[in-house]
């Protein structure tokens, strides 16, 4: 029989959650990456609780001897990684929230200006070790949505700004004489300078 003392089955435990936490954080589901993140931030604090040492007394003055008293400083940095992953946690699932909200889904979108820097370099002739799968990437690029051609005329646009209604009114006609010149009256109160 294999005697496995528990500092070990812990070390273990801590791996396996690390790499699972690591293997979800680069899903691109938000969801996966809110799970990938618990996982990885519980893994991590039980590294810091086996490396802290044997258990002990608590470490409060005068109730035991210094020498038995568990070390403060582990169980202080896991209360703080604790607060940081639970905020953390809950901000990635606002943003999955948000995120399925807006779009149905909460998987994470291709960046257009990654997608504009690559075509960039490949115009320029530099060649790169990705250079193997860049036939696969200009597929997915291809099939990928430009979630910019979706957006409403901004205010960059002098064209497209010109036709959108102002304040929620109704957009002129073309045969409208009054198309570019509105007028607006204020209602005059009574009495007054």
């Amino acid at each position: 029989m294999i005697d496995v003392s528990p500092a070990v089955v812990l070390v273990l435990t801590a791996g396996v959650l690390v790499g699972c936490g690591v293997y979800l954080l680069l899903e691109r589901s938000l969801s996966r990456v809110i799970v990938g993140l618990i996982l990885l931030g519980n893994g991590v604090n039980l590294l810091f609780l086996v490396a802290g040492g044997r258990a002990g007394g608590p470490p409060l003055v005068g109730t035991a001897p210094t020498e038995e008293m568990a070390d403060p400083l582990p169980q202080a940095m896991v209360l703080t990684a604790i607060v940081i992953t639970l905020g953390l946690s809950a901000f990635v699932l606002a943003m999955a929230y948000r995120s399925w909200q807006l779009h149905g889904h909460d998987e994470v979108q291709d960046d257009l200006e990654d997608r504009r820097v690559s075509d960039r370099i490949k115009r320029s002739g530099v060649r790169d070790r990705a250079d193997e799968g860049a036939a696969d990437l200009d597929v997915e690029a291809a099939e990928a949505r430009d979630e910019t051609e979706d957006a409403p005329p901004s205010a960059d646009d002098p064209e497209a700004a010109a036709d959108a209604p102002v304040d929620g009114g109704p957009v002129p006609s073309e045969d409208d004489p009054a198309k570019g010149s509105t007028t607006t009256e204020r209602p005059t109160t009574g009495g007054g300078s």
